[in-house]
């Protein structure tokens, strides 16, 4: 009786094909998805070529006319300071995608390096990292960024991307470990030790290929995640002064009472934007989740 091959009886294909078709089958998966990756590529496209078509020198203090109303001159009004509130939101919104870009990467990559050693190998390894996040996750986030960031001289857009990365990595690091966990018990992985394969050769060739959906739908989780705890910060004035973020935005509006003086100009536009881009990583999210969640396939 012959021993069946690893891609015989791998759990890969349930990721790659059949999900394709899955996907393709369900108009509530596909729409969810096909939704989320267009407002996230509008948004993605406007923060690429947006500052080409402005003048960067009107959200400079006292470029304009202060306290302007939306006009056919003002699109989107002025600020009290005198700054064009268009050219703000165009400057600024790369600035917060940024700034989650660099939170999602470097949490993701410190979760994906901790839970697949803790998963893969266990013992006492898996004891001291699952330990270490599961404490660090009771810890409240929001008070220990405030600190980091309060203690930092001067902030910039890639330190506050780091310090909100210093606590973004532990969820990441659970469903991770959670997934390698059960992937590494399935029968193709044991097959492919069974026919001599390598530790590392059974991590990179038949786990990791299983990971990319549930990898793909953490890292818009730890970015939205990250732009979420950024526009926190800034919003209480700990974020970069110089450069122009949608979180800073509002900080200016609250500081000069922009509300209670009637310019929602001011602060509505940064609130809408926020939300677009929610909305849009929720929606991506969703759907790589059904993706990567074999029982939310079956249901949708």
């Amino acid at each position: 009786m012959s021993v069946a091959t690893p891609t015989a009886v791998t759990g890969r294909r349930p990721f790659g094909t059949a999900a394709l078709r899955g996907i393709l089958r369900s108009p509530r998966m596909s729409g969810s998805l096909v939704a989320g990756i267009a407002m996230v590529a509008l948004v993605v496209m406007l923060s690429l070529f947006g500052p080409r078509f402005v003048n960067a020198r009107l959200a400079a203090v006292g470029s304009v006319r202060p306290s302007q109303p939306p006009s056919a001159q003002y699109l989107l009004g002025t600020d009290s300071q005198g700054r064009d509130m268009l050219t703000i939101m165009v400057l600024g919104t790369p600035q917060t995608l940024r700034i989650g870009l660099i939170a999602g990467v470097v949490g993701l990559a410190v979760g994906l390096v901790l839970g697949l050693t803790s998963g893969f190998f266990g013992g006492a390894v898996d004891a001291v990292i699952r330990v270490l996040a599961d404490s660090l996750l009771t810890v409240p986030s929001l008070a220990i960024m405030v600190v980091i960031a309060a203690s930092v001289g001067h902030m910039t857009v890639e330190l506050m991307g780091l310090t909100v990365a210093a606590l973004a990595w532990m969820h990441p690091t659970r469903t991770i470990r959670s997934q390698v966990l059960s992937i590494r018990e399935r029968s193709y992985v044991s097959v492919a030790r069974a026919n001599g394969e390598s530790e590392p050769g059974i991590l990179f060739r038949e786990i990791m290929p299983n990971l990319v959906p549930y990898i793909a739908a953490s890292f818009v989780g730890a970015v939205s995640g990250a732009i979420l705890a950024a526009v926190g910060l800034e919003a209480i004035g700990l974020g970069p002064n110089d450069v122009h973020t949608l979180g800073t935005t509002i900080y200016w509006a609250e500081r000069f009472s922009a509300v209670l003086r009637g310019q929602w100009w001011w602060w509505g536009p940064p609130i809408v934007a926020i939300s677009f881009i929610f909305v849009g990583l929720f929606l991506l999210s969703a759907g790589l989740d059904r993706i990567a969640n074999p029982k939310l396939r079956q249901r949708t």
